[in-house]
């Protein structure tokens, strides 16, 4: 294998434990788009929404938002990030922390719309406000999601990076052994 494509390669142990940390982000954003609900089972905002609850979303999607963030940060700094394979997947991961960090805003404005639903000046007035909620929530989920696809295409730039590693690995000649004759 040539030295200039050597430095393009990601090592192979590297780029599992990032395949690792990527999937396992991707699955928690996954799973906090889902479980972050703010409407009951009729498909309406609840009389009553808790603020706590509400806010308990925007702590956790800022949390996400902070390993998302963590990890971006990281790979940036690492040497790989500068080869091709690298500046594709940093590209991945900067789209995945944008977007995870809007999601916690947000869902802290769906909460401070909890607070202010008890006391509407009239329906038209508590219809506004619900909505408003639901958009921001809508839109903290999509994000979050968003994110989550981010981070699925960076993990499949790493796994196409480790298919081009096993080809090069399969097409370079073995290393030339010294010669064993006798003169």
């Amino acid at each position: 294998m040539t030295l200039d494509v050597q430095r393009e390669l990601i090592p192979r142990n590297t780029t599992l434990h990032l395949i690792d940390a990527l999937d396992s982000l991707k699955a928690k954003l996954l799973v906090a788009a889902a479980q972050f609900e703010l409407l009951d089972e009729t498909g309406r905002v609840p009389a009553a929404p808790s603020y706590a609850e509400l806010l308990q979303h925007a702590v956790g999607a800022q949390a996400l938002s902070r390993d998302v963030v963590q990890l971006t940060v990281g790979f940036a700094r690492s040497t790989h990030s500068a080869n091709r394979a690298g500046n594709v997947v940093l590209a991945h991961l900067a789209t995945a922390a944008t977007m995870s960090s809007q999601a916690a805003p947000h869902l802290a404005e769906t909460a401070k719309g909890a607070l202010s639903l008890p006391r509407p000046s009239g329906p038209a007035d508590r219809q506004f406000r619900e909505n408003r909620m639901v958009i921001d929530h809508a839109t903290a989920r999509a994000y979050l999601r968003r994110a989550s696809d981010s981070l699925r295409g960076a993990a499949k730039e790493l796994k196409d990076h480790l298919e081009f590693q096993r080809f090069f690995s399969a097409a370079a000649p073995p290393p030339s052994q010294p010669s064993t004759r006798h003169r």
